[in-house]
């Protein structure tokens, strides 16, 4: 089989693989899951057939993967990914480019630098940001917090590219009681130990309350949320980071999903006086519903992030806002094409009605389990819905029904400290008739359970 033969028939079953959306099951079946047995098999000396290859990843592989792409997937906050964004990405893995200077990549610099200036332009951000495109939010509020960190060890007098942290005057880091797990990994890599993290009081729907907000001063990093991930609540920025920049501490918010809010001229006053803040995060594959592996490192002060990811050797040097001086990666691909595809097929009104329709989605659900008996948790202002059945028990029995049923699926958590359940609605492809589908099932479950003991 030749390349072109081979890459067609990746298409073909792609293809197929993609034309069964609707029909689906979300989750696997336990047939599904016991057929990956057939890939732990010995490595060969000789190797086997391309050809046979990929059968084996189709044939194995594609009953086994959950439908994140479909339209009846509630789970994680991800969006399943547009057609042109998952075109856009063929064509960057056909290049098949070290996207880490215009000397490697020229198209997917030029691209890529578009794609920054249109995102800061439809999130309303500070037009002289660097924008880091980075492979997850993960990543870019490392990389965030780094440039905080060096820039107020510089104010303090002190050279961390020279002597590092060993006697370096102490930065704190104030975070929420429900700050995210990928905010709280970043700061723990980067050796501000978990102990030592300040902790804001939030309010009921998981808000820093401004009245219980720690002391701030000119060796704090102040990270807040732009869409809490069970609640989708967001701080009150406009409250807040005015009083941190007055201590002149560092604001950096965590806007993994929420800070797509700023797309839409309905639910923009939820951001307001975000745009104040010294960095951001948000990710390409929630609402913008890129492929998986893009996010947006953004810092207002450019040479702040350039200056801590720099990376130039003699033989590979560019200038500050090449992508490998604003990002952890210096061999990479140029995975801020898919957020240029998207932008540049949606524009501000179909990023604004994905959002918003997302958001009346979730509303129509949070009404309706309401109706039916559930307790719901939060203010559903954006795309979450927290909620629980009753009991502990009732809650996890029907979450673990509505995925053996391969109807729908939502994932589970805790919040205040106990079980809960949470549906996210995130994806283009989601339309009434799933949403309706979503609420007959949990309907019917709840109906199914017996008596209504409720945990307390």
């Amino acid at each position: 089989m030749t390349e072109i033969d081979l890459l067609a028939d990746a298409d073909a079953r792609a293809r197929r693989f993609v034309a069964a959306n609707d029909t689906r099951r979300v989750f696997p079946d336990a047939a599904a899951l016991a057929a990956l047995a057939g890939f732990d098999e010995p490595l060969t000396d000789s190797g086997r057939p391309e050809a046979e290859t990929l059968a084996m990843l189709d044939e194995l592989g594609s009953p086994a993967a959950v439908a994140g792409n479909g339209p009846r997937y509630f789970g994680f906050v991800v969006g399943a990914s547009l057609p042109v964004a998952a075109a856009a990405e063929r064509m960057v893995l056909a290049w098949d480019q070290s996207a880490s200077t215009p000397l490697g990549a020229p198209g997917g610099a030029a691209i890529e630098a578009v794609a920054g200036r249109w995102l800061l332009d439809i999130l309303q951000l500070p037009s002289e940001s660097a924008v880091g495109f980075g492979t997850s939010a993960s990543a870019c509020g490392l990389t965030c917090i780094t440039a905080a960190r060096r820039r107020l060890l510089a104010q303090a007098g002190w050279d961390f590219d020279r002597k590092g942290l060993a006697g370096a005057p102490e930065i704190r880091a104030v975070v929420s009681d429900v700050a995210h797990v990928t905010m709280i990994k970043a700061l723990r890599v980067l050796g501000f130990g978990t102990d030592n993290l300040v902790v804001a009081e939030t309010d009921s729907n998981g808000r820093i309350d401004p009245a219980k907000l720690p002391p701030l001063d000119a060796r704090t990093i102040l990270c807040l949320q732009a869409g809490e991930v069970n609640t989708g609540a967001f701080d009150p920025f406009a409250q807040i980071i005015p009083r941190a920049k007055a201590a002149g501490a560092w604001v950096h918010v965590d806007g993994a999903f929420g800070l797509w809010a700023r797309a839409s001229d309905r639910l923009r006053w939820l951001t307001e006086g975000v745009d104040q803040a010294d960095s951001w995060t948000t990710d390409g594959h929630k609402w913008l519903n890129t492929p998986y592996d893009c996010a947006m490192a953004i810092v207002r002060d450019a040479e702040a992030l350039a200056g801590a990811m720099t990376s130039d050797a003699a033989y590979s040097s560019a200038g500050a806002d090449a992508q490998k001086n604003l990002t952890l990666e210096f061999s990479r691909r140029a995975r801020g094409v898919a957020i240029w595809a998207a932008l540049r097929s949606l524009g501000r009104a179909g990023v604004a009605e994905l959002v918003e329709r997302c958001v009346g989605h979730a509303q129509r659900i949070g009404a309706s389990l309401e109706e039916a008996g559930y307790d719901v948790l939060n203010d559903v202002v954006l795309n979450q819905v927290l909620f629980r059945a009753g009991s502990d028990a009732e809650t996890a029995a029907i979450r673990e029904a509505a995925a053996a049923s391969g109807e729908i699926w939502f994932g589970g958590t805790v919040w205040r400290g106990r079980p809960a359940s949470r549906i996210s609605v995130s994806s283009w492809r989601t339309r009434d008739e799933h949403v309706e589908l979503a609420i007959a099932t949990l309907r019917q479950l709840k109906a199914m359970q017996p008596g209504d003991a409720r945990d307390t």
